[in-house]
C-alpha cells in the first residue's frame, strides 16, 4: 500500500472510518472538510493533518487521493489531485484494500441494518476478546469509534454500501445480505431490478469459498439465484429464531441450526422485531466463519445499538427524544414498531423526507410507514444536492395524509414551534439522514430561551 494518504471530505463517517483504519496500521493521512466535528477532532487527535476548507495547497504530492461519490469533478483537491498525478480512489476502492488480507473478512450488506449488523458484530467480537478489526457506518457507542485495526485479531467485519453499485467491488469470505428493496432510486433508475442485478453481479465476483447468507423472509433477496445460500429467519430456513418473547426493554429468542439448538435464551435490549433479525444474522455469520457463538451470547445483551439508530438523545421536562437514521419506508415502519414498547405513551413522529427522487418514488409507501404515529409532524425536504422536483414536497405530502402537519424551515424554526405544543404523556422520534439529527440539540435549546 501507498504510504500517503489524503482525503476530500473526511468527516464523513465512512470516509473517517477508513482514515483512522490506515492511521492506526502507521500510514501518513491528511483530510479536509467543509467544517470542524466530532470525526474530524478525533483524527487530529490520532494525528492526521486536517485542513478546513477546500484547497488545491491542502494536497500533498505522492498521496494517494481518497473520495465518495459526493465529490464533485471540479472540486479544487480534486482538480489539483489530477494535475500532480496522483491515484484517486473512491472509499470503496480503498475499503476494498484494506479488505485484502489474511484476516476472514465478514461483509454485511442490504438496503436496510447493515449499520447495526456489522456494528453488533465488531462489538460482540470485541467483548469476547477475538480482537476484530472493522469498518462500519456508524460509531459503536460502547466502543466509541466506527474503526479498529487489531494486528492480533483473525476477523475483519465492514459495512457494504449498495446506494452507488460501488459494493461489487468486495470479495467477502462470509456475505450476509440482510434483505432487498427498492431504494437509492437516484442511481437505481429501475428500482429493485436494478438492486437485484447489482447483487448478482456481487455473488458473481465472489470466491468459490464463499458463504453466502441470507434473510429467507425477505421477499426481495428471494430473486437472488444460482447459489447456494445459507439462510436464516423465522419460518423456513437453516438458521432459525424460535420461542421470541418481547417484554418491556428486552426481547429473548432462542437459535436453531439445521433443527439443533445453537443458542439459547438469546437476550437483546434493542426493541422491535428487525432487531431479533439482525441479531439472528450476527449469529449465524459468526458460526460459519468458525466462532464459538456461545462466547458472544453475554454480549448480545449490553449493546445498546448504533449511533442513530433508535439513539435516545435527552429528556426535556421528562419528554424523551429519540434520533434515528430511517429514511426509508421499510425502516421507517420498523422503527415506529418499535415504539410501541413505549406503552401509554403517544408517539411524535418528526419526518424529515430525504432526497427529491425518493419521497417521489416512494411517496404511498411512506404515507403508509407513517400512519402508527400518534401524530405526524413534517419537515422540508433534505435535498441531499438534488434539485427539487415539481409537486413533490412536503407540504403536498401531509395534505394526503390525517392527523399530520407541515413545519416549514430550519430545524431551529420546526423545534421552536413543536416544543409548546408537546405535553408530558409523548415521546418524540425524529425521522430522517439530513438535519433532522440536529432535532434534539434545537429542541433543548429552544426549551433554555
Amino acid at each position: 500500500m501507498n504510504k500517503k494518504y489524503h482525503f476530500i471530505a473526511i468527516g464523513g463517517v465512512g470516509m473517517s472510518g477508513l482514515a483512522k483504519y490506515l492511521i492506526q496500521q502507521g500510514y501518513e493521512v491528511s483530510g479536509s472538510d467543509i467544517s470542524e466535528s466530532k470525526y474530524v477532532n478525533q483524527l487530529k487527535e490520532m494525528g492526521a493533518k486536517i485542513f478546513i476548507g477546500h484547497s488545491k495547497e491542502n494536497v500533498p504530492e505522492g498521496s494517494i487521493v481518497v473520495i465518495s461519490s459526493a465529490i464533485r469533478m471540479n472540486n479544487p483537491e480534486l482538480v489539483r489531485a489530477r494535475e500532480l498525478g496522483c491515484k484517486i480512489y473512491h472509499r470503496s476502492d480503498m475499503l476494498a484494500e484494506i479488505s485484502r488480507s489474511d484476516k476472514k473478512f465478514l461483509g454485511f450488506a442490504g438496503t436496510h441494518g447493515k449499520t447495526t449488523t456489522s456494528g453488533m458484530a465488531s462489538y460482540v467480537l470485541a467483548k469476547a476478546g477475538l480482537n476484530p478489526s472493522y469498518v462500519v457506518g456508524g460509531i459503536i457507542p460502547e466502543l466509541n469509534t466506527n474503526a479498529e485495526f487489531d494486528k492480533n485479531g483473525n476477523f475483519f467485519v465492514a459495512e457494504m454500501d449498495e446506494s452507488d453499485g460501488t459494493l461489487v467491488k468486495y470479495r467477502p469470505d462470509i456475505l450476509v445480505i440482510n434483505n432487498l428493496e427498492a431504494d437509492h432510486l437516484d442511481f437505481y433508475k429501475n428500482g429493485l431490478d436494478s438492486i437485484i442485478e447489482t447483487f448478482q453481479t456481487l455473488l458473481a465476483n465472489l470466491r468459490s469459498d464463499a458463504k453466502i447468507l441470507i434473510n429467507n423472509d425477505n421477499k426481495g433477496n428471494l430473486k437472488l439465484k444460482g447459489y447456494n445460500f445459507i439462510t436464516y429467519g423465522f419460518d423456513e430456513a437453516e438458521y432459525l429464531a424460535k420461542n421470541k418473547v418481547f417484554a418491556n426493554g428486552y426481547s429473548t429468542f432462542d437459535v436453531y441450526h439445521n433443527d439443533k439448538l445453537l443458542l439459547e435464551n438469546v437476550k437483546i435490549i434493542l426493541p422491535g422485531e428487525h432487531n431479533i433479525y439482525n441479531t439472528l444474522a450476527v449469529i449465524a455469520a459468526c458460526n460459519e466463519a468458525g466462532v464459538d457463538v456461545s462466547l458472544l451470547k453475554e454480549h448480545f445483551a449490553t449493546f445498546t445499538g448504533m449511533g442513530r439508530r433508535f439513539q435516545k438523545m435527552c429528556s426535556i421536562n421528562d419528554i424523551p427524544v429519540y434520533d434515528d437514521y430511517a429514511h426509508h419506508p421499510t425502516e421507517i415502519k420498523a422503527t415506529l414498531s418499535a415504539m410501541k414498547s413505549f406503552t401509554g405513551k403517544n408517539v411524535v413522529a418528526v419526518f424529515q423526507p430525504h432526497r427529491f427522487t425518493r419521497l417521489q418514488s416512494l411517496w404511498d409507501d411512506f404515507k403508509s410507514s407513517l400512519v402508527s404515529a400518534d401524530r405526524i409532524v413534517v419537515t422540508d425536504v433534505y435535498a441531499a444536492s438534488e434539485d427539487p422536483i415539481e409537486g413533490i414536497n412536503s407540504e403536498k405530502f401531509v395534505s394526503e395524509l390525517t392527523n399530520a402537519e407541515y413545519i416549514p424551515g430550519s430545524m431551529d424554526a420546526v423545534a421552536e414551534k413543536l416544543l409548546p405544543t408537546l405535553t408530558p404523556n409523548d415521546v418524540v422520534i425524529g425521522l430522517g439522514a439530513g438535519t433532522i439529527t440536529n432535532l434534539a440539540k434545537c429542541l433543548k435549546q429552544a426549551n433554555e430561551e
